[in-house]
């Protein structure tokens, strides 16, 4: 069988990220971007996403959620591979802690790295444009899922599929092509 595996495109980072954004804002400040570059707009993202148990309460991810389901009913192999923050360890158990509270009937295993572009897989499910280049480089044949976001609008590659939510039959189609293949 393939490998496949999916990053944390299965938790809402970015929902729940933007929700304790606007706890914490002013009612004078405009709506938070995420990735934005602003120094204070990161530096929240910081403070939000180090606390502890913050990666144990993420909700799951919609768009995430039916590429794995397109994965299981064709057999695939399913392991979670997720980058862990450098300067925030509790994240990598946590991340963990999660893929075994919501997937204990899909996966087969998690890796926790600092570098996605080391870990083999047929398929990839990643929403980061940086993480899906360096899992590409060796990986030629390699097909990546790409969850739609607002920052990974403009990603283009032939190997990449960026999936919208209304283009479940493409997402299929390619990755049985790559399931067949060796």
């Amino acid at each position: 069988m393939a490998a496949f595996q999916c990053a944390l495109t299965l938790a809402d980072y970015c929902g729940q990220v933007l929700k304790d954004l606007r706890i914490i804002a002013s009612e004078y400040e405009p709506e938070p971007v995420l990735y934005s570059g602003i120094p204070y707009i990161e530096a929240r993202r910081h403070m939000i996403t180090s606390q502890v148990g913050w990666w144990l309460r993420l909700e799951k991810f919609k768009l995430g959620w039916e590429v794995l389901e397109v994965a299981k009913e064709i057999g695939f192999e399913i392991s979670v591979l997720t980058k862990g923050p450098s300067r925030k360890f509790a994240a990598w158990a946590e991340k963990v802690e999660w893929c075994n509270n919501h997937l204990s009937d899909y996966i087969d295993g998690v890796t926790v790295t600092h570098d996605k572009g080391l870990v083999y897989g047929a398929v990839l499910v990643d929403d980061w444009p940086d993480y899906v280049e360096r899992w590409l480089e060796h990986r030629p044949r390699g097909l990546v899922v790409m969850p739609a976001h607002d920052y990974n609008a403009g990603f283009v590659h032939p190997n990449v599929v960026r999936y919208d939510g209304s283009n479940i039959d493409e997402v299929r189609i390619r990755m049985l092509a790559r399931f067949g293949e060796p």
